[in-house]
């Protein structure tokens, strides 16, 4: 794999952890109804609240959090209709471009931020 997503400052991850999470459950880690900020990439759940400038409420990314995002960040798409969480998690259908930059989000991720679970009750 290309040291492209490699971060310049090494970043220290902790195990990766398997806890369930339910879709409605991952909506209260928005960073306001609670200090933990959590987006979900491909049913992985990954923790962003070392990045609130980034995912914190009203901030660019914020579309993100509290849900499965595959849909909005294979799409390249901060819309509200690819990130509603009925169909964010849905990413069956993107095309190889849009599969590819997803997959690219994924590694961005998982090289950044801890995993903390999974996502259950997603088609």
């Amino acid at each position: 794999m290309s040291g492209k997503f490699t971060p310049k400052v090494p970043v220290k991850l902790e195990k990766p952890k398997d806890d369930p999470f339910t879709s409605k459950d991952l909506l209260k880690f928005d960073g306001i109804q609670s200090d933990k900020i959590y987006v979900a990439i491909k049913r992985v759940v990954f923790d962003v609240s070392k990045n609130p400038k980034a995912y914190g409420s009203g901030k660019g990314y914020h579309c993100f959090v509290g849900k499965d995002a595959s849909r909005g960040l294979g799409k390249s798409s901060l819309s509200a209709e690819d990130n509603d969480p009925k169909i964010s998690y849905k990413f069956d259908d993107l095309n190889e471009k849009e599969t590819k930059v997803l997959n690219d989000w994924y590694t961005y991720f998982e090289k950044r931020y801890n995993i903390v679970g999974k996502v259950i009750d997603l088609d």
